[in-house]
């Protein structure tokens, strides 16, 4: 696909402004050749690399039954179902399910925390587009929830699992390790031209996040960077290689990798991260390296 990052969506939201819905599909084609034609090689190497295959499927539907077994609890039978851009179950697998099992309300839930034009936005516009083409979609009452990055229990979780990796240097957790946030990166033309929310969305997690390890008494420094660029456009900054060795430069030589704008292992975090970016910092004298 375009992306090395499947989306897991379904669900019809509040979309941008008719113009900038149209600017944003006239660009998502040409990124996304770009995107597909320059990532084939890599992936496939680096595919080859994390055992052939991702576990990002497995993952999200296990994430799924998990939220079946909460719900369960609070006394709401609900049914979860997997809808994926570029791999099986594609959404339109995803909605024949829901059509065959008669279900009438639906939830929709993006797996991306921070709401993109790109991402989320993609996933939504393209279920949008099954609803109006398919009568019997349209009967189903619909509820989306567009962005989740300043839900307490998901920066609760983000901040349990940070403080976790830093306990491991025993006394000096709450000051030695510098906490790396690395986000999926995304051209700067989604901020600046369309008023993507993408940027400061995640700058708000980051914010949200270390407020809590505050109160959990960590004082660690922090640093947010993005990753994953590729092609001719210009992309977020600071780019995550690149910050690397501005920290290391800077005397830094314990990090806390977290890779924020992620909810499973792909790709992504298992050869980008755990892989090329580990492998450069220590190059140059990341001595401690761990990762959320």
């Amino acid at each position: 696909g375009a992306s090395r990052r499947s989306e897991c969506a379904v669900g019809l939201a509040r979309s941008p402004s008719r113009a900038r819905r149209r600017w944003a599909s006239g660009l998502n084609g040409p990124l996304a050749w770009i995107i597909a034609k320059s990532r084939a090689p890599s992936s496939r190497e680096g595919y080859e690399s994390i055992g052939g295959g991702s576990p990002q499927l497995w993952t999200t539907q296990a994430q799924g039954a998990a939220l079946e077994k909460s719900l369960e609890r609070r006394g709401v039978s609900a049914k979860s179902y997997v809808a994926m851009r570029y791999w099986h179950p594609y959404t339109t697998e995803a909605l024949a399910a829901i059509k065959a099992d008669g279900i009438q309300r639906l939830i929709v839930l993006p797996l991306y925390p921070q709401f993109s034009i790109s991402t989320s936005g993609s996933s939504l516009r393209l279920l949008e587009r099954e609803f109006y083409a398919d009568q019997e979609l349209r009967q189903i009452k619909n509820t989306v929830v567009p962005a989740w990055y300043n839900r307490p229990g998901y920066v609760n979780s983000v901040a349990k699992l940070i403080a976790e990796k830093c306990d491991v240097w025993g006394a000096d957790a709450k000051t030695t390790p510098h906490i790396f946030f690395s986000a999926h990166g995304l051209p700067t033309k989604y901020i600046d031209e369309l008023g993507d929310p993408y940027k400061k969305q995640m700058e708000a997690t980051v914010r949200y996040v270390m407020v809590r390890l505050k109160q959990l008494g960590y004082e660690n420094e922090c640093t947010l960077a993005y990753q994953s660029r590729v092609g001719p456009v210009e992309w977020l900054q600071p780019y995550t290689d690149v910050k690397i060795r501005e920290l290391a430069a800077r005397g830094v030589t314990s990090l806390v990798v977290v890779p924020i704008s992620f909810v499973s292992e792909h790709i992504e975090t298992l050869e980008e991260i755990d892989g090329e970016y580990k492998e450069l910092a220590d190059e140059v004298g990341i001595e401690r390296w761990e990762r959320v």
